[in-house]
């Protein structure tokens, strides 16, 4: 590999490294500030748990890691929403509450559906482990 290619190797890595960084920080930020984040977050090694007491199948593990991933970058980009609307204006426009509303209104319909994908992946299991 040449002088030239070795550095445009190492450019990439710190551009990519960087843009890694820059995510995490978002995701702190996120997690100290946003109420429903914290939520989430707090709720994700329950349901793990759950996965471990109740033995899910592998399919089953991998559409709880797609919901709650799903969730936590839903809840990330409503987040955002609020802080770009917040950025534009301080005061109150029809369109600005519309855009929070809207974005608010995405994670519900992902949450009820969070929830309803619980609810059929491990509600079987806890009747059957009651005996019932």
């Amino acid at each position: 590999m040449n002088s030239a290619s070795k550095d445009k190797k190492h450019k990439w890595i710190k551009a990519v490294a960087k843009s890694f960084s820059y995510a995490a920080e978002g995701l702190v930020s996120s997690a100290k500030t946003e109420r429903n984040l914290k939520i989430h977050l707090a709720v994700m090694p329950l349901i793990a748990a759950c996965g471990f007491i109740f033995s899910i199948s592998k399919a089953e593990w991998l559409i709880v890691i797609i919901v709650i991933g799903g969730m936590i970058a839903l809840e990330l980009m409503n987040t955002a929403v609020e802080r770009v609307v917040d950025l534009v204006t301080d005061q109150y426009h029809p369109l600005a509450k519309q855009a929070k509303d809207i974005a608010a209104a995405a994670v519900l319909v992902y949450a009820i559906t969070a929830i309803l994908i619980g609810v059929i992946i491990f509600l079987p299991k806890i009747i059957a482990s009651m005996g019932l």
